[in-house]
């Protein structure tokens, strides 16, 4: 996968002496000790990260962790202290400041939490302003606000001014803005922490919708664990200027690197995060590889299942395709009658789950259901497996886990 951003060994320095704070963060000390001492602050510390082309990658951190700092030092609304920040193989860090203002106008939007409207433009005009900037003219200009507001949901209201519109309304405008000038790159920072519930779930749904259409490159800045979980690809958390853990959002909820990061999840309720390939299991049902001799394949199945106490089994191919699910008296029939297709012993009205299916919804499945539900990836591939028990002991593991 293509890299759309690099960023190498990046520093923040805010104060009259950077070189001496740099100086002193390489002899090893802390931020605390070098603002007690100089009055200056570290506000990125050493980041190191790639985001990749069509991701959504989020910033994450308590307050005063260094992520609205870090977003805006990719654009250069904050200069760099020192290190490298390649965006499309360019060197933001570098780059004169005729191609910075030519890479923010053409190919780099961002989005503010405060939306940042002209009260006295229209919604029209306000989504228009950065190609007016740009020096397209009117006509094709408004007819690309109209079409990116169209998108959003807002071309009923595009003769509207901002102070008619809701909070939600204004933050579409912002997003058709960006959207405008067809940027490669959206920087978003707490894009929609102003917004209540409601409008905030809103917001990012018609985000994943718009992604899933366009597949743009976005960095979201978020305090909301609930945001970054639902909206990103990837998500890098930041603790006092350093970036401490980037990973999806399953690996940092199965795997946090320290007390730090497992405190974010401390009286969360993580089991909502939960999907079905957090609970398969490959060790609890029984798999059957079939072979030419498909009754041999049967009476060993029949033989291990009645070893293990189990019923059902489930029958997948070489390329670890699922085919379906058997059981012991269906393995019987099948042998008692002659049948020498694996297809005659399948079990009818068993479906599998797919992996990305919720705790929730899985749940209700499986209550239903007296055997294995098997769960299957997007190519129909087996996973595992899940069973009344095993879920239960999933829920109870996650339930001490974070205690």
């Amino acid at each position: 996968m293509a890299e759309k951003i690099v960023v190498k060994n990046l520093y923040k320095v805010f104060g009259s002496d950077p070189a001496l704070a740099m100086k002193m963060l390489k002899e090893g000390q802390g931020k605390d000790h070098i603002f007690q001492q100089t009055g200056m602050v570290t506000g990125v510390i050493n980041a190191n990260f790639h985001v990749n082309e069509g991701e959504i990658f989020v910033l994450m951190g308590l307050s005063g962790s260094g992520k609205s700092t870090l977003i805006r030092l990719l654009n250069r609304l904050v200069e760099p202290t020192h290190g490298q920040i390649m965006v499309g193989g360019h060197d933001v860090a570098t780059m004169s400041n005729k191609a910075l203002v030519e890479l923010r106008r053409k190919d780099l939007a961002m989005v503010f939490q405060s939306f940042a409207l002209l009260p006295h433009l229209s919604v029209l005009s306000n989504t228009a302003f950065g190609l007016e900037v740009a020096g397209v003219g009117r006509k094709d200009r408004e007819l690309r606000a109209m079409e990116v507001l169209d998108q959003v949901g807002l071309r009923a209201f595009a003769h509207k001014y901002p102070a008619e519109l809701s909070g939600g309304m204004q933050q579409r405008v912002g997003l058709a803005r960006a959207l405008a000038v067809d940027p490669s790159l959206m920087l978003m920072d707490e894009a929609f922490s102003a917004l209540d519930p409601l409008k905030r779930t809103e917001m990012q749904e018609l985000l994943l919708k718009l992604q899933s259409e366009q597949q743009r490159t976005i960095v979201f800045v978020s305090h909301d664990l609930d945001e970054a979980f639902h909206i990103g690809d990837r998500i890098a958390i930041m603790e006092g200027g350093r970036i401490v853990q980037i990973g999806t959002p399953d690996e940092i909820l199965r795997n946090p690197c320290d007390a730090y990061v497992r405190a974010f999840f401390k009286g969360v309720d993580v089991q909502k995060y939960l999907v079905a390939k957090d609970v398969a299991r490959t060790d609890a049902t029984l798999v059957i590889r079939p072979t030419t001799d498909i009754s041999a394949d049967f009476a060993r199945a029949i033989e291990r299942l009645r070893e293990m106490r189990r019923n059902y089994a489930f029958v997948v191919a070489d390329d670890g395709a699922l085919q379906g699910t058997v059981s012991i008296d269906s393995m019987l029939l099948s042998l008692q009658t002659g049948g020498d297709l694996m297809a005659h012993a399948l079990l009818d009205g068993i479906g599998s789950v797919h992996e990305s299916l919720s705790l929730r919804d899985l749940i209700g499945r499986i209550v239903k259901n007296p055997h294995p539900l098997p769960v299957v990836n997007n190519a129909g591939r087996y996973l595992g497996a899940v069973t009344q028990t095993i879920l239960l002991k999933k829920m109870v593991e996650e339930e001490t886990a974070y205690e």
